[in-house]
């Protein structure tokens, strides 16, 4: 009998891919940059459309929300959402990126306290200016900061306004010369440049050794889940992890139609408002059924911005 075996090249058949709709609370592991972690995750779902709503540093742990179909529409509305992290920084050195995957520059003598940090970290609350950090993704003639800097070439930035909401300190660790940090903050701020300057204003400078986010909007990392729990999941259990298409859009007032209206807002037709309020976006159902974004504009009637392909 004669055994056929598949050429050595020959590539396995790809996995087809499935109309799964949701929002994934990922728990991103340190080392994996946020596209990794979105396309892994993508592969053990076998989705057949998947984005992230803004990314984390690979050195970075913790909430990344992942969306899969429809909820991909929805992505851009947690760009603005207030973000909450928790950070280790080392006092007395001054590194190249200003976390601990850059090259020391600097090591000064550490002789602050925790008061001395608590009292240093109270001057950086409320609306506070920052400088982008050389090592970061934004552009300058459609080339990154981090494309310049790793050719030793700085370039002027201008600093950014960006608001602290909550910034709290603790675990100073005197042998370490490290504590905790824990922030929340507006969208654009740095963690990293926030430590370095927390540095300065203490006079021995600084930088982050780790970082986890914890937060964004209403999303909270307690309700987040591994790659590896996610991989543990019997296949046809895992699209139960994924939290409804709304789940993002829990900071967006909530709107009810009844089965006219909503019959002519999934035709096209603008409406009358169902109730009095301030114009802006609002989340639009159907009874229990979810049917995507609409806007009330200043006209006192009420648009569709963005809808489910699944209720049309």
């Amino acid at each position: 009998m004669t055994t056929i075996t598949p050429a050595a090249n020959e590539r396995a058949p790809r996995r087809a891919r499935l109309p799964v709709h949701g929002l994934l609370l990922l728990d991103k592991p340190a080392g994996l940059s946020s596209n990794a972690a979105l396309q892994r995750a993508r592969w053990l779902l076998r989705a057949a459309r998947a984005g992230h709503t803004g990314t984390l540093d690979p050195l970075a742990t913790g909430l990344l929300p992942l969306a899969f179909g429809e909820a991909t529409k929805f992505c851009g509305t947690l760009l603005d959402a207030d973000k909450s992290y928790q950070a280790r920084v080392r006092l007395g050195e001054r590194t190249e990126t200003g976390d601990a995957e850059g090259a020391v520059l600097e090591r000064r003598a550490v002789t602050v306290n925790a008061a001395d940090i608590a009292q240093a970290a109270s001057a950086f609350c409320g609306e506070i200016e920052q400088v982008p950090p050389m090592y970061s993704a934004l552009k300058r003639d459609g080339k990154p900061l981090y494309a310049y800097a790793r050719a030793g070439v700085e370039v002027e930035r201008a600093p950014r306004r960006v608001r602290i909401l909550a910034l709290e300190t603790g675990d100073f660790d005197a042998a370490s010369a490290s504590f905790t940090l824990h922030v929340t903050c507006s969208k654009g701020t740095y963690i990293r440049t926030l430590a370095e300057d927390m540095g300065e204003r203490l006079g021995c400078g600084a930088h982050l050794v780790a970082l986890r986010r914890t937060a964004i909007g209403a999303l909270r990392i307690e309700d987040a889940v591994t790659l590896d729990a996610l991989e543990a999941t019997e296949e046809a259990q895992r699209e139960a992890l994924l939290a409804p298409v709304d789940a993002l859009l829990q900071d967006v007032p909530a709107l009810a139609l009844d089965g006219d209206a909503a019959r002519a807002i999934l035709h096209g037709q603008r409406i009358r408002a169902p109730q009095e309020g301030a114009a802006g976006l609002c989340r639009l159902y159907r009874q229990a059924a979810f049917l995507g974004l609409g806007e009330v504009r200043a006209d006192g009637y009420l648009y569709a911005k963005r809808l489910l392909a699944t209720a049309l």
